[in-house]
């Protein structure tokens, strides 16, 4: 057994930091599936089975937001808790987590894991990697403690005082990390909200804010000026702008909803989940708008999942270069080849993962329509959240293929297929010759 122990370690020890997110990754859901089964954790008179606990489990340390099970109806005050910490840990990431304790422990953060930090966040060097950690958690704080108490305001008009600050910091919670869990009951989510204004701002601004990015936070309140900005924070900031811009024009002329809503979906769309109307009412072009909004998901180094806006940026900045027969250019500067070549993989492979896990979807639950089923898919794969009312009561199979999709599309489509172990590239140098396209 401790022969077993000791190879286990080694083996872990020399693994590549994506196999060993993945494996941090697991290990966090595995842990919150038991403490969600526990007697403890469970309501009286509920019933949580291994796969939703599962299932719940998964989509909170995703920050996804899909629910088999309503979670103020099944779990008690200290199974709601679980879930806050999952979201709060699958937010921050199971490494910046780490690095929090081993700070708070004052002990030296080991190269290994800065290599980790810097998988991650997808950050381009290793310097100032502790100091970034120490900003994302005091950003955190700070955002969702001011959430928290902007939330308070409206739920104190519903709730007793203890109930409102135990729902206002979930909320919060939930919100900044893009996590679209309530704690409500009766699987309403913010539908009994959708009128209240300061409900909607306050959750939007949390999602927008947990959404762009910590290092584009960083970059704007350190240099103020949109000029001064690097090109990453750049892009980000005028993609999220125009998605949120665009989502909400596009709704509001395919739904019967107020403005407010179109743009409440049109934020929450990409990776949060919280809904203020019934999406099972939605038209089928609704419905594809909001497909692709969580498709494209949030911006890099966030609490959100999908491609990215920057990856959806540079795949339009290449097609209008081709188009116009440009340079790969954007706010004056170049774009590298790698960047490129890295979105379009990224497309590629996260249209696969959604394209599989819905066949697979259609095949296990034939009764529920293609739209259905592709949202469903789609929903997980951007660690969104938003249903059209079908999850919880999807099929254990079924579950299982959503657990599996908002696993990888947690991580990265990228991150999932590096997890082998693939030999350095050959130096070997072939003649190039062209292919026809088109």
């Amino acid at each position: 057994m401790e022969t077993m122990l000791a190879k286990l370690k080694q083996r872990i020890k020399h693994s590549s930091p994506p196999r060993l997110l993945a494996i941090g990754f697991a290990l966090v859901i595995l842990t919150g599936t038991i403490l969600l089964m526990l007697p403890i954790s469970v309501r009286e008179g509920a019933h949580v089975s291994f796969v939703d606990a599962l299932f719940t489990s998964t989509s909170a340390v995703c920050v996804t937001g899909l629910i088999a099970i309503d979670t103020a109806d099944h779990f008690t005050t200290f199974g709601c808790t679980v879930v806050a910490a999952l979201i709060q840990i699958g937010g921050l990431g199971v490494t910046c987590v780490g690095v929090s304790l081993i700070l708070a422990a004052g002990k030296r953060v080991s190269f290994k894991t800065r290599k980790l930090i810097k998988e991650s966040w997808n950050v381009d060097s290793y310097g100032g990697l502790v100091r970034l950690v120490k900003s994302v958690l005091k950003l955190t704080l700070f955002f969702e403690l001011i959430g928290a108490f902007l939330s308070f305001l409206v739920f104190v008009q519903d709730y007793t005082v203890p109930h409102a600050i135990g729902i206002s910091l979930f909320h919060s919670i939930a919100a900044f990390n893009n996590s679209g869990f309530d704690i409500l009951g009766g699987l309403q989510n913010l539908i009994p909200y959708r009128d209240d204004v300061l409900m909607n701002l306050v959750t939007t601004g949390l999602i927008i804010f947990g959404g762009i990015g910590f290092l584009v936070i960083m970059d704007v309140r350190k240099k103020r000026s949109f000029r001064k900005l690097t090109l990453h924070s750049k892009v980000v900031i005028t993609m999220s702008a125009l998605l949120i811009l665009i989502g909400t024009v596009a709704l509001k002329c395919t739904e019967d909803i107020t403005w407010m809503g179109a743009y409440f979906h049109s934020v929450s769309a990409r990776t949060a989940g919280f809904s203020t109307y019934s999406l099972g009412e939605f038209t089928n072009a609704g419905l594809f708008v909001l497909v692709l909004l969580m498709f494209i998901g949030a911006s890099p180094g966030s609490t959100g999942g999908g491609i990215k806006t920057s990856t959806l940026f540079v795949m339009c900045n290449v097609i209008r270069s081709v188009i116009f027969n440009k340079h790969h250019t954007a706010f004056r500067r170049r774009i590298a080849d790698s960047v490129i070549m890295q979105a379009f993989v990224v497309t590629l492979l996260s249209f696969c993962i959604v394209a599989i896990s819905t066949f697979l979807l259609c095949v296990l639950e034939p009764e529920y329509s293609f739209m259905q089923l592709l949202f469903e898919s789609v929903s997980g794969f951007g660690t969104v959240g938003l249903s059209t009312g079908i999850t919880s009561h999807l099929g254990d199979a079924a579950k299982i293929v959503l657990v599996a999709t908002m696993f990888i599309g947690r991580l990265g489509a990228l991150t999932i297929a590096t997890l082998g172990n693939f030999k350095e590239p050959s130096e070997v140098s072939y003649t190039t010759e062209n292919i026809t396209i088109g």
